[in-house]
């Protein structure tokens, strides 16, 4: 088996359009991490949006019963959701909303569906990256349909998790890499470097503002393969 670099993502594919009910969809694969992303169009907004002049943008994140190790159990059965869950839908809604121009999608809603099909770290950033090309395609849609005038996507969004493990800096850890990882971070960027989100801990050690740096950097990097990536699956959806 092949040892991977520090700073070398796992293996990514996205394919588009694999739910054909919904108006945007895909499937990405980081590694052995892989979550099928939906956005789903509604000609309303929420209550707190009406009559407001902008559209709305959200997110619901689960992951399927045997996603893990181990079976768990769905968490409808237990009658909520979990704390965790609930922060990273909250996290991914966030995130596509900070580089969407509301305003351009007055009336309609858009939610964003991220269902973990394989867990092997990193399911919220992948989220986060499967996300953008489902709603990119949606908001497609919508615009050859003559139902939005102008596109409300201003720049791409795309997340990498990042750790320190002893005097290493690794890029989009796995279970096993984040399990032993010192520092343990989730960096949300866009398309052009800007910085929506950092959650980073000190699992173990503390780390140093030199090293929150260092990390940034070679997250930068990371994101700009991804919004490749991002880029190359929703082109393809225009010529197929």
């Amino acid at each position: 088996m092949k040892t991977r670099g520090l700073t070398e993502l796992r293996d990514i594919s996205i394919e588009i359009n694999v739910n054909k009910h919904a108006e945007g969809s895909c499937l990405i694969k980081m590694g052995d991490t892989h979550v099928l992303c939906t956005c789903s169009v509604e000609n309303k907004v929420p209550r707190f949006k009406v009559d407001s002049g902008e559209g709305w943008v959200t997110a619901e994140y689960s992951m399927l019963p045997r996603a893990t190790h181990h079976r768990n159990q769905r968490e409808s059965q237990r009658g909520k959701q979990s704390g965790r869950t609930l922060e990273i839908q909250r996290l991914i809604g966030r995130s596509l909303r900070s580089i969407v121009d509301l305003s351009a999608m007055d009336g309609f809603s858009m939610t964003i569906d991220c269902d973990v099909i394989q867990a092997d770290g990193g399911t919220r950033t992948a989220s986060i990256t499967g996300a953008f090309v489902a709603l990119s395609l949606a908001v497609q849609g919508l615009l050859k349909e003559g139902k939005l005038t102008k596109n409300p996507i201003l720049k791409n969004v795309a997340a990498i998790s990042l750790g320190i493990l002893g005097d290493d800096i690794q890029v989009d850890l796995d279970y096993d890499l984040d399990s032993n990882a010192d520092v343990d971070l989730n960096l949300v960027m866009t398309g052009d470097l800007g910085i929506v989100e950092i959650q980073g801990t000190a699992e173990k050690t503390p780390f140093t503002p030199s090293q929150l740096s260092e990390i940034i950097s070679l997250g930068s990097k990371s994101i700009l393969s991804l919004v490749e990536a991002q880029n190359k699956a929703i082109e393809g959806s225009n010529h197929a």
